[in-house]
């Protein structure tokens, strides 16, 4: 099934910008400059990221599908310049070079855990520097623009998405209750975790991976709060949500693992403890139902439910070490140490901003597929029909007289 809303991202990591291309906004959503490079600027802090955060200072700039801070239903474009383009000009030039030239940053010796090996033999590129750049985490500046852009379409009907980062090499914090308070001393967190105590030992772990020349991966939570009832659908296995949100979010540069609500511990736990029971909401909400538990992460069947929508992601340590593992040179076939790239230690607080980016981009198209409309006035408009029909009394979806 095609999205209602589909993103396109082009670019190299070293190359002159990264764009993004979004399709299928609806007319009249209100956009900032400002709001997306606020995004930007979350993308690229965090404890024990590497020296390339240290160069760059992401700013987007609108270059099509925006007239005076309002989408037109328009393809949406947005390039991010790379401020190392100018340490990079002759090697990533796009124009041939004359006869007799040779690159100085070829790349003939994967790295282990990396596309270089696996892209290389795909596309016949004896300088794996062609797979590097473009697999490099550097494109993911783009889809935080995006999402930057579907965030605003969400918040315009009462849904806001956070993540938070629940593990680095093995040191946790479960300990969790989604207030306001604690969300908020995430976002002051260089690891992205409310708990003082618990982040000051991620930065230990990721300070001793430094020393020894290794790498963390670690765990994030996603959680978009005010979603409506009724996204996706079970009529289809393309159209159930978690399978969208899967595919996003295992898009994402080094995710290896994705679950839905306490779906890692489904396995292990009995259907009556794991199931949500449904009861009735007495605040007047026009969705007239609650769950005192959310195991299912605000998802049945393929549908959301009124519940929050949580995700979670396992994010592999980077590929790149200062102590590499062995590999071989394909040139010769000789074995050698893995080729060393410019690369952070840990970017678990990263990734859950960029998680951000794509749960928002997926939650975004959704609620265009389901109210449908060209301008936001539709959009709305067909949003509060919507939710005034699933108010009671109830019966099949149409209220009774």
């Amino acid at each position: 099934m095609q999205p209602a809303i589909t993103l396109t991202t082009a670019g190299e990591s070293h190359g002159r910008c990264v764009t993004a291309i979004l399709s299928g906004l609806p007319a009249g959503l209100e956009v900032g400059e400002e709001e997306v490079n606020q995004q930007l600027a979350r993308r690229q802090v965090g404890y024990g990221r590497g020296a390339r955060m240290q160069i760059e200072r992401d700013r987007v700039m609108f270059t099509g599908g925006v007239r005076h801070g309002r989408t037109l239903g328009s393809p949406m474009s947005m390039v991010i310049e790379n401020r190392d383009w100018e340490n990079w000009r002759q090697e990533m030039s796009p124009k041939p070079h004359g006869a007799g030239w040779e690159s100085e940053r070829r790349v003939s010796v994967p790295r282990p855990g990396h596309a270089d090996l696996s892209g290389g033999a795909k596309y016949g590129h004896a300088d794996m520097r062609n797979v590097l750049e473009r697999a490099s985490a550097r494109e993911t500046a783009g889809r935080v623009a995006a999402g930057a852009i579907c965030t605003g379409l969400l918040g315009a009907i009462g849904a806001r998405v956070q993540s938070r980062t629940v593990a680095i090499g093995g040191v946790r914090d479960e300990e969790f209750d989604c207030s306001p308070g604690r969300w908020e001393a995430v976002e002051e967190s260089d690891v992205r975790c409310a708990s003082p105590e618990i982040a000051a030992d991620m930065r230990r772990v990721i300070d001793e991976a430094g020393d020894a020349g290794d790498s963390l991966g670690g765990e994030i939570e996603v959680v978009a709060d005010g979603v409506p009832p009724g996204l996706g659908s079970h009529v289809s296995w393309d159209t159930r949500l978690e399978g969208q949100i899967g595919q996003a979010m295992l898009g994402i540069p080094a995710i290896k693992a994705v679950a839905v609500g306490a779906g890692m511990q489904a396995s292990d736990t009995p259907g009556s403890e794991y199931h949500d029971a449904i009861v009735r909401a007495d605040d007047g909400a026009s969705w007239p139902f609650t769950r005192p538990t959310n195991r299912a992460g605000g998802i049945e069947g393929g549908i959301t439910n009124g519940e929050p929508v949580v995700v979670r992601l396992v994010m592999k340590p980077i590929p790149t070490l200062t102590r590499p593992l062995p590999s071989v040179d394909v040139r010769t076939g000789e074995a050698t140490e893995a080729h060393a790239e410019r690369s952070d230690v840990c970017a678990v607080p990263a990734a859950g901003v960029v998680a951000e980016a794509m749960l928002a981009l997926v939650l975004a198209s959704a609620v265009c597929e389901k109210f449908g409309g060209d301008c936001m006035a539709d959009l709305l408009g067909a949003r509060d029909l919507y939710m005034r029909r699933l108010g009671l009394p109830w019966n099949g979806g149409r209220k009774q007289d």
